[in-house]
């Protein structure tokens, strides 16, 4: 393996795997036979032996515009080389300022603040905070309480975990967040199974949300918090009228409603956004990811017309001259900024949103090719998006998905599984040819397995 001009005093070929503590992985196993990845451009990966392999997930789905992108190379050495940091406590640079304008211009004009963040987690913990906040300096602070999701995944800060709704994610870190409730999940197989975009049946579930109000009152419920399509968790889809019910029912009761858009944001569903997709306006939305297409750390919170205001005009009141006690490091980083720019650029430039929502028919008919594929009981799909679950092993939960996984990447395809679901969400460059490789790829890959 060659390495980047640069890191030539490296040891291309580490003798010693052990001291890296990897995230969400199987350890053991991955270190008994590891899978490297060397280099990456346009729509594959390369691995470390030279051998191509085809990216079915966008990375973790973040690389919205594919890998390598030049524009997006030549403004972050360009930035490093101008600007290596600059903080933004009470002072700060140009880019994040355009940035912020750039995204507001995106969606409708009800949204026109950007706060910055490094990852999807901090914006989740950021937007939860902001909350809390934004209750209590209008006087109404007994509005504390924060509804998540079942199934939910909000990134993995106490905030994010607490608010989130999946079990391995919550179980090792104590109670976590008080005053935290959750909805129920959306999913239904019995009654789903096969869909295509939204299903029909289950919009009364978001019903669930008068129940938790009328257990706690209204009073003491700062935010609502959903993915308007649940993505780590294995795509769950939202039922026709769900996203609007829950919106109704936080304004009736003068509640925030949160999207999380970490996964939807950026052109995932043939939009800029879940919310225009679907319709719905939430008050904040997370975001990150599809921002810097995954090639520097970046998240944000948009807000909705009203929130920043009401910091500003708590703090013209009280004589405050902070209006919002919270911030990072690297909020609004000089080279992440010029990252985000520079994708914000391909996607207006060859028009990947319009172009995700061309092939998403076809990237559905392909996916539900696989109807009646061994193991395969249901599939699902939006956008840009497609789950297929499996029949899980008898006593062994999620090694049927996990041996898919392995055996894909070694006839050079990369996707994801979540317990036994495999999750799909390719770059928004993608071609049908390399669609049909995908699904061609997956369906002979659980033919050979049992």
């Amino acid at each position: 393996m060659e390495l980047p001009a640069g890191l030539g005093d490296f040891d291309s070929t580490p003798n010693n795997l052990e001291p890296f503590w990897m995230p969400f992985t199987w350890n053991r196993q991955f270190k008994k036979d590891p899978m490297l990845l060397a280099s990456a451009k346009g729509m594959h990966y390369t691995t470390v032996e030279g051998k191509q392999v085809l990216d079915g997930t966008a990375g973790l789905w973040c690389c919205n515009a594919g890998h390598g992108r030049e524009k997006i190379v030549k403004a972050v050495q360009a930035a490093i080389e101008h600007l290596d940091y600059a903080p933004s406590f009470q002072v700060s640079h140009p880019l994040p300022f355009e940035l912020a304008s750039r995204i507001t211009n995106l969606l409708p004009a009800d949204y026109d603040h950007v706060f910055f963040t490094n990852s999807g987690s901090e914006a989740v913990d950021s937007a939860l905070k902001i909350a809390l906040a934004y209750h209590r300096v209008r006087g109404d602070a007994a509005r504390t309480r924060l509804i998540g999701r079942e199934r939910g995944y909000h990134g993995v800060g106490f905030g994010g975990i607490s608010v989130g709704g999946i079990v391995k994610n919550r179980m090792f870190w104590g109670p976590l967040i008080n005053g935290v409730d959750h909805l129920p999940h959306t999913f239904n197989l019995e009654k789903q199974a096969y869909s295509k975009g939204q299903p029909e049946w289950g919009a009364h579930l978001a019903d669930e949300l008068e129940r938790i109000v009328a257990l706690h009152d209204a009073s003491t419920i700062a935010a609502v918090i959903v993915e308007p399509v649940a993505g780590s968790t294995g795509v769950l889809i939202p039922p026709q009228g769900y996203l609007q019910r829950l919106r109704e029912i936080c304004d009736k009761h003068g509640i925030l409603l949160i999207f999380d858009e970490v996964i939807t944001g950026f052109g995932r569903l043939g939009s800029s956004f879940a919310t225009e997709h679907f319709g719905v306006k939430p008050d904040m939305i997370t975001c990150a990811k599809g921002l810097t297409s995954g090639t520097i750390p970046m998240g944000a919170v948009i807000c909705r017309k009203g929130i920043y205001d009401a910091f500003m005009d708590w703090a013209e009141d009280t004589g405050n001259t902070i209006e919002l006690f919270h911030g990072y490091t690297y909020s609004a980083h000089p080279v992440a900024s010029a990252a985000a720019l520079a994708t914000l650029e391909i996607y207006k430039e060859e028009g990947l949103f319009q172009r995700a929502a061309e092939l998403a028919p076809y990237w559905e008919d392909a996916l539900h090719s696989l109807m009646g594929a061994r193991h395969v009981i249901d599939l699902r799909n939006i956008g840009l998006i497609g789950a297929i679950e499996l029949e899980p092993r008898p006593g062994q939960p999620t090694k049927r998905a996990y041996e898919a996984f392995r055996r894909c990447f070694e006839e050079g395809v990369m996707i994801r599984t979540t317990g036994d679901i495999i999750a799909l969400s390719p770059p928004l460059v993608v071609e049908k040819s390399q669609i049909d490789q995908i699904f061609e790829t997956i369906k002979r890959v659980l033919e050979t397995i049992e």
